[in-house]
């Protein structure tokens, strides 16, 4: 959900970076087992270097990229590959597979809900489809009709929008071909809709948290058939999209919202545990950094929770082993946290970045960045200093704020476009894309250039 506030190759399929696979020079000609192994290391070290943007918040859902080479610096014309205009509006983040680049968007005149695939290299749009046409549902004034990150498994895009009453998602082929439509459930909500989809196994899981019988529901992603569906018995309207954690030896999908915090089985959709509040509704969802989960948000009060996932059942007055309230200021409501090491890094709605001790929730530093933020960090490895790597901070205005994931505050620089952001930024392949309000930006280095 990037930034729900109140977030190639054209036609070929991506095959990876392995080159040279022919009789002269490739792996046929290597005769000694030392060139097949180094050649081998060299495949797995190239394909590791590539890595894909398929969701919300990245191939983890925590925000974090093992990219190396991403700018540290730019503005609205410095390392700006290219910037293709996105008709319509949405907050919307993009995503990345290969040559292709995905986005949603909405045509408020024509009440058109849209997919665009872009050419990753040069910005092309290679098509685009309209998912959905119907009457535009109410929102609160920092919502959008088309907030709601689409995903992809390298095979098919999975795009949600609401059709009137309805939960809609539709699934397309790399093509712009429709495969499947389903609509799982009702939704009901006065702030509008966003529910960015989690791929897991074979599955698309999304969240109906809402003001009425609420739901998460998870699809088959060859046939959209439901494969389970686990009841929220609170109903109540939360934007929270949910992610899968490690915790307590086992994968867990954790979520807040729906005046909880509770832990799912990601195979079955049978709940693991439950903190009852500590609010009402959420937007911003979990990271786990030392064995913590943790949780910031609401409405209409502000909490930062940490958790111990090994609990069953209610786990309220056991597992919470701390909670913050007082610190207002710092806490989070619509941007998500990010995690390094054992600290969590968020930034608040009004501009006030911070450093937590995950273990004891202790504030080590606290400072000011932009006048409203709604997107959430992405984190990247430095420029091989040993550190923490790089926290990328986007405000509404268009500025990315870059600091040192470390607990002792440096800002290293900060990149303005000039233009509104809401949606958080994608990492990919050595470039970062910045969807602001009208273009999408694709910022990297030229081939063969350094930063300065």
């Amino acid at each position: 959900m990037a930034g729900v506030c109140l977030e190639n190759s054209g036609r070929a399929e991506y095959t990876g970076r392995h080159s040279g696979d022919d009789d002269s020079g490739g792996l046929v000609g290597m005769r000694s087992g030392m060139g097949f192994l180094l050649m081998g290391l060299a495949l797995v070290a190239g394909s590791a270097a590539a890595e894909e943007w398929p969701q919300w918040r990245g191939p983890r859902r925590d925000g974090v990229s093992e990219e190396t080479g991403i700018p540290v610096r730019w503005s609205a014309t410095e390392n700006v590959l290219w910037k293709t205009p996105i008709p319509g509006k949405g907050h919307s983040s993009p995503i990345v597979w290969g040559d292709r680049v995905f986005v949603t968007t909405c045509d408020e005149k024509k009440q058109e809900r849209l997919l665009l695939c872009i050419d990753r290299r040069d910005g092309r749009t290679l098509w685009q489809q309209v998912v959905l046409t119907a009457p535009l549902e109410r929102l609160n004034r920092l919502n959008s009709y088309a907030t709601s990150t689409p995903a992809t498994d390298g095979k098919r895009v999975y795009v949600p929008f609401l059709d009137g009453k309805y939960m809609l998602v539709a699934c397309y082929d790399f093509d712009g071909k429709l495969v499947w439509t389903q609509r799982p459930g009702e939704f009901h909500a006065v702030h509008g809709f966003c529910s960015s989809p989690l791929l897991y196994k074979d599955m698309v899981i999304l969240n109906g948290d809402q003001d009425a019988v609420a739901y998460i529901v998870a699809l088959d992603q060859a046939t959209g058939a439901e494969r389970w569906r686990a009841d929220r018995p609170n109903r109540t309207r939360s934007y929270v999209p949910p992610v899968i954690l490690e915790g307590a030896g086992k994968k867990q999908l954790v979520l807040s919202g729906s005046k909880c915090v509770a832990s799912y089985e990601p195979d079955t959709g049978r709940q693991i545990w439950i903190v009852d509040g500590p609010t009402e509704q959420f937007v911003a969802s979990l990271v786990e950094a030392d064995g913590i989960f943790f949780c910031t948000g609401g409405y209409p009060e502000l909490h930062l929770i940490g958790i111990r996932p090994d609990g069953e059942g209610n786990v309220t007055k056991t597992h919470v082993v701390w909670h913050e309230r007082k610190e207002r200021k710092a806490i989070s409501y619509v941007p998500s946290p990010i995690a390094c090491g054992k600290h969590f890094f968020l930034v608040s709605d009004g501009g006030t970045a911070s450093c937590l001790e995950a273990r004891t929730g202790k504030f080590l530093w606290m400072e000011k960045l932009g006048r409203h933020h709604s997107a959430s960090p992405v984190r990247a490895p430095g420029a091989g200093d040993g550190s923490g790597g790089l926290l990328y901070f986007l405000d509404d205005d268009g500025q990315t704020f870059v600091l040192k994931a470390e607990p002792k505050f440096e800002l290293v620089a900060t990149n303005p476009l000039g233009e509104a952001c809401f949606a958080s930024p994608a990492v990919s392949r050595g470039r970062i894309y910045i969807r602001s309000l009208h273009n999408l930006y694709c910022i990297g280095l030229p081939d063969g250039a350094k930063e300065k």
